[in-house]
């Protein structure tokens, strides 16, 4: 059964933008990290079915729009407003590194499969790489676009996409940074998008309401998934390769049958948008964060 496991209402001061939720390969603590508005980067911990507050990581001068954790769990990137991505350690809740990024060119941020990269998408249309042990940046990928609102790493490390504000997808080849595609996937900005964890297939969320399933190879549409009723703000997918969860500004959470298109759940128990939800390693959990300032977790069937 699908149900609500956990909620922290008052998790912030302010609408909570982001979330990530990533078990430290060291330690096996389960760390999941939530960036906000009111400037503050948060480490939680899950433990016992409960959210335990870990740091409160202070740093950055505005808000912060976007949060992602490395893949072996112990370094937590952000980025904000204040146009700089912070590096911080998780395992002493302290600031690592701060890279100045230019005004607007760090929105959404993503770490490569392998941790070594940090990947943001920008007003330019560009998406920015940084190099994580020194913070330098390295020769960016440019779509030749518009604002480039989200970003995602296919888990082989072959691919990187980017969504932009037209509703434009582009997708690059990362070992020679060739453009492979550009689909015309949405008429409206794409906030969201997320790779299969077999690289196969990249989703898409998008102010138009709809979610979008397309085949990475050939960047054909293989299925619409409709049923939420404003912007959806977050795609997700499932460890099992199966399931998604996205999140709206209808306040609801949705997971998603890919194969059957079916929605199977639906989690009304935020009172107002839902910028992010994420599963967590085994798909067993998601995680959700609002404008409502809470966080939710939510126990998923396996």
């Amino acid at each position: 059964m699908y149900s609500v496991l956990f909620k922290c209402e008052q998790a912030h001061d302010d609408s909570i933008w982001s979330v990530a939720w990533m078990r430290s390969e060291k330690d096996n603590v389960e760390n999941i990290v939530t960036g906000s508005v009111d400037d503050l980067v948060k480490c939680w911990t899950w433990e016992n079915d409960e959210l335990k507050l870990k740091w409160t990581l202070e740093g950055h001068q505005l808000g912060v729009v976007s949060v992602d954790i490395n893949p072996s769990g112990n370094i937590a990137a952000s980025c904000s407003l204040d146009s700089h991505i912070r590096l911080w350690d998780l395992e002493v809740g302290k600031q690592m590194r701060s890279i100045e990024a230019g005004p607007v060119d760090a929105w959404t941020l993503s770490f490569s499969p392998d941790g070594r990269y940090l990947a943001t998408g920008s007003h330019t249309g560009k998406i920015n790489l940084f190099n994580v042990e020194t913070g330098k940046k390295e020769p960016p990928l440019d779509t030749r676009g518009k604002f480039t609102l989200s970003v995602a790493y296919s888990a082989d490390g072959k691919y990187l996409a980017s969504g932009a504000i037209d509703g434009i997808i582009n997708v690059f080849d990362i070992q020679t940074g060739k453009l492979l595609h550009t689909i015309e996937a949405h008429a409206m900005p794409i906030r969201s998008l997320c790779f299969s964890p077999d690289s196969q297939l990249l989703a898409t969320a998008s102010d138009d309401g709809q979610i979008k399933i397309y085949d990475v190879e050939h960047a054909n549409l293989t299925s619409s998934l409709s049923g939420h009723g404003s912007w959806v703000l977050s795609v997700h997918f499932c460890p099992d390769n199966t399931h998604l969860v996205s999140s709206s500004s209808d306040k609801t959470v949705k997971v998603w049958d890919s194969t059957s298109k079916q929605c199977v759940a639906t989690f009304q128990d935020h009172y107002d948008q839902v910028w992010q939800a994420k599963y967590n390693g085994n798909g067993s959990k998601i995680v959700s964060v609002s404008d409502d300032k809470a966080v939710h977790v939510y126990e998923c069937p396996i």
